[in-house]
Formats: structure tokens, sequence, C-alpha cells
């Protein structure tokens, strides 16, 4: 390594040694800041599949490390929450946020002990497949979509088996919830995080069983939303006397939407016009009409129209009437931000790769997943850097507690 080479791999240990000590800060003990630092170090810069073993391997960790690393992961009692709430407010105040994102992760497992574990049919393939299923949140700003909270799908058994949820040290209070249920939750606690807590929901609701639901409960919080909804989705149509209606059937109505284009940039440079309908007027949802929070809300209904005849129509509702159509529509690069940082958490820092059975042993491997993430494309370099130098020996000889 030459002498630049180690000045940049020294200031990147720095900087992630800086990293740890401000997000992970609700961490009382040094020690576990240490292993912390550590388990970081391994899922930024390690290769191939992120185990215990694998990234003790990694620079000059001592041969105990992996049995550290498993312990810091499966039984030092530290809480997530806090440290994923720090992540959230890093990621406000140094990028530029501007929409809320939901995404989903499956983690495909081969025996089911592992907490949560359930067969499921996958909706892209519908193929049965046996796996865990996550609910991510994240905040999209600048070029990405940031990782900040997780849930796990905890349904079936898992709901009720006392015995199951007692082996897996599930909390009492986790229950079974729909993802929509879930949504929500992550709503209320964003509307407390300064910098974020008015930006638009840019979701995709086309496979959500309660998707009117959730449109309802983030209007009752007075959040704007974009989000994709299936052609049946019910509105509610004109003022004094409306009528029932679907978005599908709305926008087929050929007087009643008005044309707008998209100007995008196609990969290889060139320049794409996407058409857009715009419905001429406003809808309102049916389990809002007779409340009193959000009830007087008005949506737009927005259609992209197949673009060859052969693939279906999208459409979206959103309660921004009053922005121009090509930026509300922007503001779905969100959604598409959010999907590509799922790709990167599987690909990159071992999202798909925790080996441990247990509920806060899956919500430790996501919370420093998530911190990873953010380290690398907000705090460190997204390129190709030399290693920094691994934590030192001498201080990771005991397991975390």
């Amino acid at each position: 390594m030459s002498s630049s080479e180690t000045r940049a791999a020294t200031a990147d240990g720095a900087r992630i040694q800086r990293f740890v000590e401000d997000i992970f800060r609700s961490l009382h003990r040094v020690e576990q800041r240490r292993w912390a630092r550590a388990y970081l170090w391994a899922l930024i810069h390690g290769s191939g599949k992120k185990t215990p073993r694998r990234m003790a391997r990694m620079g000059s960790l001592p041969s105990s490390a992996a049995h550290g690393l498993h312990q810091f992961i499966n039984a030092s009692p530290w809480e997530w929450q806090p440290v994923r709430r720090r992540l959230a407010q890093r990621v406000a105040a140094e990028s530029v946020p501007y929409a809320w994102a939901v995404a989903e992760l499956i983690i495909p497992k081969s025996g089911g002990h592992s907490v949560g574990v359930h067969r499921r049919v996958d909706p892209a393939t519908g193929q049965p497949v046996n796996c865990q299923r996550a609910v991510g949140l994240f905040l999209a700003g600048d070029s990405h979509a940031f990782p900040v909270d997780w849930s796990l799908v905890l349904n079936g058994p898992w709901d009720w088996d006392r015995q199951r949820r007692r082996r897996t040290r599930i909390p009492e209070e986790e229950k079974e919830r729909p993802v929509g249920a879930r949504v929500l939750d992550y709503a209320a606690d964003a509307v407390t995080l300064p910098r974020a807590a008015g930006l638009p929901w840019v979701l995709d609701l086309t496979r959500c069983d309660d998707a009117a639901g959730v449109l309802a409960g983030l209007a009752r919080e007075r959040l704007d939303v974009v989000c994709e909804v299936d052609p049946g989705q019910v509105v509610l149509v004109g003022q004094h006397t409306p009528t029932v209606s679907t978005v599908g059937a709305l926008m087929g109505i050929g007087h009643a939407r008005q044309p707008h284009v998209m100007v995008r940039q196609t990969p290889d440079g060139r320049t794409k016009v996407v058409p857009i309908h715009a419905y001429a007027g406003t809808v309102r949802l049916p389990q809002l009409a007779a409340g009193s929070d959000g009830a007087a809300r008005t949506y737009r209904v927005l259609e992209r129209p197949a673009p060859d005849g052969r693939l279906p129509a999208r459409y979206w509702i959103t309660s921004l009437t009053e922005r121009p159509v090509d930026e509300v529509l922007s503001l779905v690069r969100g959604r598409t931000a959010a999907l590509s940082a799922v790709s990167g958490l599987q690909d990159r820092f071992g999202a798909l790769d925790f080996e441990g059975r247990s509920f806060p042993g899956w919500h430790h491997h996501m919370t420093m997943a998530s911190a990873a993430y953010v380290y690398q494309y907000l705090d460190g370099t997204s390129g190709s850097a030399s290693l920094p130098p691994a934590p030192a020996a001498t201080r990771l000889t005991r397991a975390a507690s």
C-alpha cells in the first residue's frame, strides 16, 4: 500500500470511529461500541457472506473475534431503536431529504426455526417460498434512500405459539399486524423527526391488502402522499352528491382527463417523452367522508398509460393537488431509490446473511446493515478506496455483553 493509500485508509478508519461514537452513543459500554465498530467495519469492507466467522477473518482480528461478534449481535442487550433514531436524524441533517418510502425485504430460509420464517407465495413469481418477510422504512435524500427502521412480519404460529416466541425472544407486545399498520406506525414516529416530519410518503400500495386504510391513516396524520394504487382503488367523485368510482374507471373517461408529458433521460443519454394523464377534478376517499380528521382532504388521480399496449397502465393518487404533475411524479424516484437500497443491502451489507434465530439478534443485525449503508453513502465513500485499519486486536479480546 502506498503512502497516499495508507493516509486515505487511516482517514477512513477515523471517520468510522467518529460515526460509531455518534450513531451508537446509546450503547453506554465502551466494549459494546468497540464491537459495533468491528462489525460495521467488516460489513462495509468485507466480501462474500457476512457472518461472524467470515467477518472475523478480515484484517487483524484475533481468533476470538468470531465469538465476540456473534455475542454482540445475538446476546448483548443493547436497544436498537435509539440507534435507528440517530441514523434517521443524521440522514435528515446531512442529506436533502424529500420523501419517505417503504420497501419489502424477502429473506429466503431453508429451515423453519429462524424467527418469523413462514411459507408464502412470491407475488413476483407466483411460486411458494420459505422466508422471513421484513418491511423497511427509508428516508430518500440526494441520490439515495437510506434505511432507518425495520419491522419483521410475524404471522401464524409466530403470533400465538408461546414456546416458539419464548425460544426466539419475541417481546410480548410484538403481534401479527397487517403491513399497512406497520406503515402507519412508521408515520406516527416520523412526524416527530426534525427536518423530515412533513415530507410526503411515496408508497406502492398495489399489493397492499388495506391500501384504503393506509391512505386514510396518513390523511389523519395530515401527511401528504404520492401512492401507486390498483386500478380498483375506490374513490368518491363530486362534492355535494358524490358518486362511487374507481381510479381505473375514472381515467377511462376520455373527456375527464388532461394530457401531460414528462421528459426523462434514458441511461444511454437520450431524451424520452412519457405521456401522463391527470383527472381534471379531485376525488375523496370513502373511508374519510364521514369522519372528522382528514375528511375534507382531496386527491388527484394520475395515470401513466400502457407504453406499448401490452403492459398495464399505472395509477397514482396524491394529496399534492396544487403541484405540477411532473413535480409530483418526480417524487416516485424515492420509491425506486428504496428498492435500489434493498438490493444494495442484500448484495453488499449482508441483509440476507443473519444466521441467528432470535428476534433481538435479527434486529441488531439489520440495524448494523443499515448503519453500514448510511456510512457508505452518506459519510464515507461509495468508491473502492483502500480498506482502513481493522479494529485493534488488543481491544477485541472479550465478548460483548
